[in-house]
This record gives C-alpha cells, sequence and structure tokens, in this order.
C-alpha cells in the first residue's frame, strides 16, 4: 500500500461520516463534528489508525493468512469484489 497523506484522504471524501442520527457512541474520539447532519471524522486520529490497520493486513497476507473485506455501500463494491 502506498503511503496515504491527509490531503488524499481529504479528495477521496473520507472524512465524511455517517448521518448525525445513525453513530455509535464509541466512535465519538474519532469524530472531529458536524456539518449539515453528517458527522466529519477526524483523520489526525484516523490516519495512523488506518496505517497499523494496513500493516496488520500486509504482515497477515505475509504470513499466508487470508483477509476478507466487507462492503456495504455499492460505491465500495469495485474496490471490495475481486
Amino acid at each position: 500500500m502506498a503511503d496515504v497523506t491527509m490531503r488524499q484522504m481529504l479528495e477521496a471524501g473520507v472524512h465524511f461520516g455517517h448521518q448525525t442520527r445513525y453513530w455509535n457512541p464509541k466512535m465519538s474520539p474519532y469524530i472531529y463534528g458536524d456539518r449539515n447532519k453528517i458527522h466529519i471524522i477526524n483523520l489526525e486520529k484516523s490516519l495512523p489508525l488506518a496505517r497499523e490497520a494496513a500493516a496488520f493486513i500486509k504482515a497477515t497476507v505475509a504470513d499466508g493468512g487470508k483477509v476478507l473485506f466487507v462492503g456495504t455501500k455499492r460505491a465500495a463494491r469495485e474496490a471490495v469484489q475481486t
């Protein structure tokens, strides 16, 4: 995986979360705020965790393990499908 920057995440719209009425309180530390009833994700906290997850996936695959990606949105269908 290429080293992803915060700018790339912003351009991809990663910071847009779910509607404010659909949220899990456990996500509170990662929510920067809200705008137009949509949560805005704090990328300063999310980016290091995404890198950690990518390193874990890379190590798992390198050890012969398998990773299952599940996408629930139609827009993610092509990215998830092999």
